[in-house]
């Protein structure tokens, strides 16, 4: 597993699926994050059903955002941050081909454990600094380079990555770079091209 991991933002509903169409037309989207703070739960459940069958139209991975229930409910993975639950229950409770994934900060420690519980894929970040997650702070390339070194699963990298920051973070060691605003953020009609831009970091990378 490789390429981009796309994250939801908080746009409204119409912007964002038509973003995300664009996004997942290239064919170069690696897994898709259904990530949306601001919107109350009772609204999810139609922007879940819709993503979920873009992302089996694609044949993209689907996971949702530290809400196991809502994964177990429809069938796809999760990826859960340290305070957001139990990946031994993760992986107890959900299909066996669905990706479990866990924030593990800056802390090789944290995504051994997470190994062992049956995590699949492991995230370190912030990377760089974010408006995202201001409060997360910037932990640079070490620790992707260690991991990289160390760990048998797919490595994740978050936090404030670019199409112009992002082959110093593969090159690195990062199978995965997941992007909120360098692909959400920008137009419509810039989307796809930035996708690609990102599918090309992954190609030239050693």
């Amino acid at each position: 597993m490789r390429g981009l991991y796309l994250i939801t933002n908080d746009d409204p509903i119409e912007l964002l699926l038509a973003k995300l169409e664009g996004a997942m037309a290239t064919y170069e989207v690696a897994v898709l994050q259904y990530r949306r703070k601001k919107v109350a739960k009772e609204d999810q459940a139609y922007e879940i059903e819709y993503m979920k069958s873009l992302c089996a139209q694609y044949k993209v991975p689907f996971v949702i955002n530290d809400d196991l229930e809502a994964a177990v409910k429809y069938g796809v993975g999760v990826h859960l941050g340290q305070d957001d639950g139990s990946i031994v229950e993760a992986a107890a409770r959900l299909p066996k081909n669905v990706l479990i994934g866990r924030s593990c900060n800056n802390s090789l420690e944290l995504a051994e454990q997470a190994i062992a519980d049956g995590a699949n894929y492991v995230a370190f970040g912030a990377i760089f600094a974010t408006d995202t997650k201001p409060e997360a702070g910037n932990i640079g390339l070490e620790t992707l380079k260690q991991a990289k070194a160390k760990l048998n699963v797919p490595i994740c990298a978050i936090g404030g990555l670019t199409v112009e920051n992002g082959q110093q973070v593969i090159d690195a060691g990062a199978d995965l770079c997941a992007v909120i605003s360098d692909i959400l953020g920008r137009p419509m009609h810039t989307v796809a091209q930035r996708v690609y831009d990102w599918s090309e970091l992954f190609k030239k990378a050693v």
